[in-house]
């Protein structure tokens, strides 16, 4: 049974800590933050979706088809978002009353360094929790960012939720940052967006663009041609972060593996902010996102181990 970090997400707790209860929002957007720091202009018709603390602040109801979220992170930590689809009939209550115990095994494991024996506990998850599609969501977004990110939603139940770790290590889905999300039948009538750059995602080839980039802003198409499981039991994803003079790229390389003593903890590398990408999504799906870039340099980056070698950490310039 193939299993990935996102298949023993963090959204499995969460209720035990805060309270599960649903608004009664309806499908829409929400008004724009002045805080904002990032000038990337947003569709009338998009999804947004505000951090403050600990929690995604956002409508509860959405409809099918393409939707493009502005993910607005006022917080002073780096943050994203993942659409988990769960399988129908499924809620949180599922997980709590299925997974939780299981789950809090496993972790418990983990953090005392016995990193085998918790993902061995994971063995034990029921059977309908590994039916989850990972549908794609915001990249890595530094504090007092905005990442844009447009994605193809089927009908159904999803939570959102971001499993970066505070500085005790504590999960950020334990501290609230996990939502759920209907996806209904009415199709959005949305379009995706017109691509200036299009990046072939590949767990076998790495990453790759058709054309140079350049400065200014840019919407990147990414498709994923393939799909797996990498040594952290999790899928690739892409992410895009400015680098300073200083940046550590050796240093991020491991940041970025959760399964590392200090991966993906606060406070992100030194140097390094991060403005989207897209998260994890099947192979065969295409996601967009869109971001300003300035002169400097840069970095797309996955979720994985030894990001380096596979591929799937690539620097690249913008020159003046």
């Amino acid at each position: 049974m193939k299993t990935t970090l996102k298949t023993i997400s963090l959204s499995v707790l969460v209720c035990i800590v805060v309270n599960c209860k649903q608004n009664n929002k309806q499908s829409g957007t929400i008004e724009e933050d002045p805080v904002v720091t990032e000038s990337v202009s947003m569709s009338k018709n998009a999804i947004r979706v505000t951090t403050r603390s600990m929690e995604f602040q956002s409508v509860d109801t959405i409809s099918s088809g393409w939707n493009t979220f502005v993910y607005d992170n006022l917080s002073n930590e780096p943050h994203f978002f993942l659409l988990d689809q769960y399988p129908e009939g499924k809620t949180i209550k599922n997980t709590i009353k299925d997974v939780a115990p299981v789950f809090e095994d496993g972790m418990d494991l983990i953090n005392m360094g016995k990193s085998e024996e918790g993902f061995g506990a994971f063995g034990n998850l029921p059977a309908w929790y590994f039916d989850i599609v990972f549908s794609g969501g915001s990249g890595l977004i530094s504090p007092k960012h905005t990442a844009v990110s447009t994605l193809k939603l089927d009908p159904g139940y999803y939570v959102m939720e971001c499993y970066v770790k505070m500085p005790n290590g504590k999960f950020h889905t334990l501290m609230g940052m996990a939502k759920p999300l209907i996806v209904t039948k009415e199709a959005s009538g949305q379009e995706p967006p017109q691509a200036t750059i299009n990046i072939i995602l590949s767990g076998e080839e790495g990453i790759s663009w058709d054309q140079p980039i350049t400065q200014g802003r840019h919407t990147f198409s990414v498709f994923v041609k393939d799909q797996k499981a990498h040594e952290n039991f999790i899928w690739h994803d892409i992410n895009i972060a400015r680098l300073d003079s200083h940046a550590d790229i050796e240093a991020l390389e491991k940041w970025m593996d959760w399964s590392h003593p200090k991966g993906l903890i606060t406070p992100a590398p030194n140097g390094v902010t991060f403005l989207g990408g897209v998260n994890d999504m099947p192979s065969g799906s295409t996601g967009y996102f869109t971001v300003d870039l300035e002169p400097g340099k840069y970095v797309f980056i996955s979720e994985v181990p030894n990001s380096k070698e596979k591929g799937l950490l690539k620097t690249f310039e913008i020159k003046d």
